[in-house]
């Protein structure tokens, strides 16, 4: 184990000299830090709570020394403008990047862009708008975009064609900033529209813009229709952004069937230098969790 710099910890208030010259100490369980991941891992809030205690910062601060070097945080929409500015600094300082977050437009992903009605298109591009604002504080790139239900009333082309129109119109707002709105197909019901990897390929064909990609989730792949490396392989080049989580269980890799071994090999050989987001659960509580998750991380990165 490496440490990056004592100097560089005081300039963070990792190790500070008290009033009576003794050691103070940050929130979290100190370890040493360690060398960083070679694959960019991003960690979310809440999964280190117990070995960093003391909030967002101390959080971020915790998964720097662990070598994570990304995070990623599907509710940063939602934040007050102080949190994400506090992130934005902490991470700027921790020379971090900023994984996803959620185009999040509330009651949109049940009623769905694929009615084409013009109220669920309004809510959707108005939350693109503001997302943009988001994005510029928190130095994010990549923005989750789920289109919704199905329209079971509607043939299954028109409703393809009304996401692929409001997609379009998405991007008009997202590409002159640099931005890309990733489609992240799911598993979490049948009543979803975006399920597989090749229906979303052929979306983001459509729209035809680099702001609109692929998010490809391993976990949710892994149950809609498995094939992992051969789908990625077939839809690389649309690919812009990848999740992890196990299966079953969407817990840290090793906790399932997945071979994730082979799976980071192949994505590392593929010269993929972009974020894998941590979007799963910790497999054992408490603070022992967290460092057997960490450790789960150790063994699958690549060497």
């Amino acid at each position: 184990m490496k440490r990056r710099g004592f100097i560089k910890k005081l300039g963070l208030g990792g190790t500070v000299m008290s009033v009576s010259g003794a050691l103070t100490f940050p929130a979290y369980s100190k370890r040493l830090e360690e060398e960083p991941f070679k694959m960019d891992f991003a960690p979310h809030f809440g999964m280190f709570k117990n070995s960093a205690p003391g909030g967002l910062a101390d959080e971020l601060k915790f998964m720097a020394d662990q070598g994570f070097r990304s995070l990623e945080d599907n509710g940063m929409l939602g934040r007050s403008i102080d949190d994400q500015n506090l992130i934005a600094k902490t991470m700027e300082q921790l020379n971090m990047r900023m994984g996803v977050f959620v185009v999040d437009g509330g009651d949109n992903w049940k009623t769905s862009l694929t009615t084409g009605k013009q109220e669920f298109l309004d809510n959707f591009l108005n939350t693109c708008k503001k997302s943009v604002e988001v994005a510029k504080r928190v130095n994010a790139k990549w923005m989750t975009v789920v289109p919704g239900f199905y329209e079971r009333r509607m043939p299954i082309g028109i409703q393809t064609a009304n996401v692929i129109e409001a997609l379009k119109r998405g991007a008009e707002i997202f590409e002159p900033h640099g931005l890309t709105m990733v489609l992240e197909p799911l598993s979490d019901t049948p009543e979803l529209f975006l399920r597989n990897a090749d229906q979303t390929y052929m979306i983001c064909k459509a729209v035809g813009s680099p702001a609109c990609k692929i998010l490809y989730d391993i976990y949710h792949m892994q149950r809609n229709e498995g094939n992992l490396i051969a789908t990625m392989q077939n839809t690389w080049d649309e690919i812009a952004y990848i999740q992890i989580g196990d299966n079953p269980g969407r817990k840290e890799p090793g906790t399932g069937e997945i071979h994730y071994g082979n799976v980071f090999k192949f994505i590392h050989e593929k010269g993929f230098d972009g974020i894998l987001g941590m979007e799963h659960g910790n497999a054992i509580p408490g603070k022992e969790g967290e460092l057997a998750l960490i450790d789960a991380y150790r063994k699958v990165d690549v060497q």
